[in-house]
């Protein structure tokens, strides 16, 4: 495949895998301020492939920040650990809701090098959160 595009019919299956929101900050295509891309969860300049097992659907916001990483500081522990890998790990073990549903919160090394990496928390998506809320749109119930 081409290094650049990816076939329609495999951003389909993504979007659809994904039921719509990005596998890193949730945030619902839909609503989201930034366009949604193929991310390669491991980058193609360190030998990923464009396998399905190998792909996340993520907003720009969030592919951009991950670029070619696979490695973050957790900021509790200071040690290098992996970010989250969406096909080999489950959200919910790694990040949980703050109570006002508005910020991310990580519940492991990873999901905090994993948050402070990728910026889940950046203000165009805790602003995008906080209204969501407000109108029961948030979370996303997949």
């Amino acid at each position: 495949m081409s290094r650049s595009h990816l076939p329609a019919s495999i951003r389909q299956t993504l979007a659809e895998r994904a039921q719509g929101l990005c596998e890193y900050c949730q945030c619902p295509e839909a609503y989201c301020p930034d366009s949604f891309t193929v991310e390669h969860i491991v980058p193609r300049q360190q030998g990923g492939t464009d396998d399905l097992d190998n792909l996340a659907w993520a907003c720009f916001g969030c592919n951009g920040r991950k670029h070619t990483k696979m490695q973050g500081v957790d900021p509790q522990t200071q040690q290098s650990v992996a970010l989250f890998h969406p096909r080999q790990q489950k959200w919910y073990e790694h990040f949980a809701w703050s109570e006002n549903l508005q910020t991310l919160e990580g519940q492991s090394p990873c999901g905090r090098a994993t948050i402070a990496i990728l910026g889940l928390n950046r203000p165009s998506v805790v602003n995008l959160r906080r209204v969501l809320v407000m109108v029961g749109e948030h979370p996303a119930q997949g």
